[in-house]
C-alpha cells in the first residue's frame, strides 16, 4: 500500500481538485454530457493535460518512464523490449553523435534517454503538460544527462523552433493526441532539416476496423477515453497525411505483426492474468492496485477522485488488449518519412 501511495501523494493536481478535473475529464467524452469529438479536437490541449495530470503518476508506477509498447521475445523483459524498440527507431532515424534530434510529445523523458545514450545524439524533449516536463527534467538530471538531453514545454501543433532547425524528429505513440495529423506532420516538416528523416510509432485503426462495427466502435471510444485521445485515425489516413505535407514515405508497417511464432505481442503485459515480472500491469495487479485505491481513498489517504481516475485507466487496458487482440488497433505503426532537399 506504501507504493500506491506515495505515487497518489505526487499527483499533478491540487488535492481538493483530483475529482473535479477527473470529472471534467471524463465528460469530454460523455455525448449526454455535451461531449464529442469535435469539441475534443477544438480543446485537445486541454484533454491532453487534465488527462497527464492524473494519469502520470499510474503510467510511472505501473509501466515505469517509457510510456510505450513492444513485442517481447521469450527471453526479453519489458524493459528490454521497450528498450530495443527504441534503438530500432533511432537506428532507422540515422542520428549520431552530435546531431540535434526533437522528440515530439516525450513524456516522462524515458526514450529520450535511452536514444541519446544508445546513438550519442543530443534530444529536446517537447511536451506541452507541465507535470511530465517537470518529470522529465527530474529523471534526466537523477540519470546525469542534462548535458545531453533536455526538455521544453510547448504545443506539438505550434513548435516554438526555427525552420529546419532539427537533424532528426521523433514521435513514439504521441502524435496520436493531435487534433489532426497534417497539423502536427506539418509542423514536424518546418523544423527538420532537408533531407532529414522523422521516425514514428503511430496508434492507428487497422483496416480490419469497420467504422459501422458497434463493438469495434466501443473499443475504439474505450481507448479514446482511457488515453486521453481526440479521435483515432487508420493507418491509411495516417500515411495519406504525411505525403500531403511533402514527406517521401520512405518504409512504413504495422510493427504489431512483426510478431512471429513465440513472440509475444505487444498487449500481453495488459491481458496476462498473471505474471510475476510485469505484476503491476496484469488482470490481477491492477484489481489489487484498484482495491488499494479504494481503501485509500475511503481513509482519505488519496484523494476524491483517485478511484474514477483509475476507473478510466483500467478501462483503457482493456480496450486496448481487445483491440489488440481483434487486430483491428495498433500501438506500432512505424513509419520512416524523409523531407525533400528541394
Amino acid at each position: 500500500m506504501s507504493d500506491v501511495a506515495k505515487v497518489l501523494s505526487g499527483t499533478a493536481v491540487k488535492t481538493e481538485e483530483v475529482d473535479k478535473v477527473a470529472t471534467k475529464y471524463t465528460d469530454m467524452f460523455d455525448e449526454s454530457k455535451g461531449g464529442s469529438v469535435e469539441e475534443r479536437k477544438g480543446n485537445y490541449a486541454a484533454v491532453v493535460n487534465a488527462y497527464y495530470d492524473l494519469a502520470t503518476d499510474f503510467y510511472e508506477y505501473g509501466w515505469g518512464q517509457s510510456f510505450h509498447f513492444a513485442n517481447r521475445a521469450p527471453t526479453e523483459t519489458l524493459a528490454q523490449a521497450i528498450a530495443r524498440h527504441e534503438h530500432y527507431l533511432a537506428l532507422k532515424l540515422q542520428v549520431g553523435h552530435g546531431d540535434k534530434v526533437l522528440d515530439c510529445g516525450c513524456g516522462v523523458g524515458g526514450p529520450a534517454r535511452e536514444i541519446a545514450r544508445f546513438s550519442g545524439c543530443n534530444v529536446v524533449g517537447l511536451n506541452n503538460n507541465a507535470y511530465q516536463v517537470q518529470r522529465a527534467t527530474k529523471h534526466t538530471k537523477d540519470q546525469k544527462l542534462s548535458d545531453q538531453v533536455s526538455f521544453i514545454k510547448g504545443d506539438f501543433m505550434k513548435i516554438d523552433a526555427e525552420d529546419n532547425s532539427f537533424d532528426g524528429v521523433y514521435a513514439i505513440e504521441a502524435t496520436c493526441h493531435a487534433p489532426e495529423k497534417t497539423g502536427v506532420y506539418g509542423e514536424i516538416f518546418r523544423v527538420l532539416k532537408p533531407g532529414q528523416r522523422f521516425a514514428c510509432y503511430e496508434w492507428c485503426m487497422t483496416d480490419k476496423y469497420e467504422r459501422d462495427n458497434e463493438a469495434h466502435n466501443e473499443i475504439k471510444h474505450g481507448i479514446e477515453v482511457g488515453d486521453g485521445l481526440p479521435d483515432l485515425d487508420t493507418i491509411a489516413d495516417s500515411l495519406a497525411a504525411l505525403r500531403a505535407v511533402g514527406f517521401e514515405v520512405l518504409e512504413s508497417r504495422d510493427m504489431a505483426k512483426d510478431a512471429g511464432e513465440g513472440t509475444i505481442p505487444w498487449y500481453e503485459p495488459l491481458d496476462a492474468k498473471w505474471s510475476l515480472s510485469n505484476f503491476r500491469q496484469t488482470h490481477v495487479g491492477r484489481w489489487i492496485t484498484h482495491k488499494l485505491v479504494n481503501v485509500l481513498e475511503f481513509m482519505r489517504l488519496a484523494p476524491k477522485g483517485t478511484v474514477k481516475t483509475h476507473d478510466f485507466l483500467i478501462q483503457a487496458a482493456d480496450s486496448l488488449a481487445a483491440g489488440g487482440k481483434q487486430d483491428i488497433f495498433t500501438p506500432m505503426c512505424f513509419f520512416v518519412a524523409r523531407k525533400p532537399l528541394n
